[in-house]
């Protein structure tokens, strides 16, 4: 049953191709941008950085092609009209679990736009000139756990994204908690610059948080600054914090459906 929502998901969202067209050049553009002002930062710094050039710019590229799997702010607006205009009133008749669907739904949003950016954004990723080349130099241990990762990854951002719909019941608007989460999560997951490039003060708390389960972990395997134990280490605080992220928001969903009231007939 959730399998054919994911689906119906998946395939509506296919025909919104403009849209995507307009992603893959954004991501294109500011993929570019970033690894030049990178790559003027180390001329300057060299060896001071956490992270090797190249590392950085696999960093870089796979965030770009993976932009919209790692969002927890993103193309959910269906979620939020649906809470704000009472037509949650025709969810709560379906046969299935709310928190199910939704799920389902969101996963499925952030998975399609991912399929139709991350080709031709890898493309261009892989021709490049060196330095500015994207590197394929991991073995299969490492590109199996950066898949595993991504897909932990995108588990930790739905279950999140869901605390913040449920959020949404007790609110008059969802713009302010929008841009909260939205600037909040983009940071803390390493959106802005890789989470190594913090003050060490800094990311020892960062480190334990949700957000470094989220797009941080998937790219720091693939880019090889995290490796062998640690990555093992990593899959399994991301399962940690899905496991606490989907219990926190089964049972607060549980709780608001207990009093939600729709005006109207």
């Amino acid at each position: 049953m959730y399998m054919s929502v994911f689906r119906i998901r998946f395939i509506n969202s296919l025909q919104y191709r403009a849209v995507t067209l307009g992603a893959i050049i954004t991501r294109l553009a500011w993929g570019v941008m970033e690894i030049l002002a990178y790559s003027m930062l180390y001329r300057t710094g060299g060896a001071i950085f956490p992270m090797e050039f190249s590392q950085t710019v696999s960093y870089i590229w796979m965030q770009q092609a993976f932009f919209g799997l790692f969002l927890v702010v993103f193309l959910d607006g269906e979620i939020y009209s649906s809470i704000g205009s009472g037509s949650i009133a025709y969810e709560l008749v379906r046969p299935m679990d709310l928190y199910g669907r939704w799920f389902c739904q969101s996963a499925a949003n952030r998975v399609v736009f991912t399929v139709l950016n991350c080709l031709p954004v890898l493309l261009v990723a892989f021709i490049v000139p060196e330095p500015y080349r994207m590197s394929l130099s991991l073995g299969v241990e490492r590109f199996f756990l950066f898949l595993l990762s991504s897909v932990l990854a995108l588990m930790v951002v739905v279950a999140f994204a869901m605390l913040m719909y449920i959020s949404l019941f007790y609110l008059l608007s969802q713009r302010g908690i929008k841009i909260i989460v939205s600037a909040l999560t983009i940071f803390l997951s390493g959106g802005i610059i890789p989470l190594p490039f913090f003050p060490e003060p800094v990311l020892t708390i960062v480190q334990i948080l949700p957000f470094a389960a989220m797009q941080n972990m998937p790219l720091l395997i693939y880019s090889g600054n995290i490796a062998g134990a640690n990555a093992f280490k990593g899959i399994i605080f991301q399962l940690f914090w899905f496991g606490m992220l989907f219990l926190i928001g089964q049972l607060t969903m549980r709780r608001a459906l207990k009093k939600v009231v729709v005006q109207g007939g």
